[in-house]
């Protein structure tokens, strides 16, 4: 029992409605690489926002030595 006529029918319809026309995969394809630009430009930017919130949030609570370390190693250095 070999594939059947109908089976070859029914696969090529299948083809037609999920491939038909022109050009569908080809600006699927690049719909989906324009999905993926705007994804890592949103990334960058994203990156970008939170350098710039760091710079800001150090700044306003003093110069970078103020990190926990070196608090403790000036504790440890006074006596506290």
């Amino acid at each position: 029992m070999g594939p059947n006529w109908t089976y070859f029918v029914i696969i090529g319809v299948l083809v037609l409605i999920l491939f038909g026309g022109r050009g569908k995969i080809s600006s699927f394809m690049g719909d989906m690489a324009k999905g993926v630009t705007a994804f890592r430009k949103g990334l960058k930017e994203d990156e970008a926002d939170g350098d710039a919130k760091d710079d800001a949030s150090k700044q306003a609570l003093g110069s970078e030595a103020d990190t926990p370390s070196e608090a403790r190693r000036e504790d440890e250095r006074t006596g506290r």
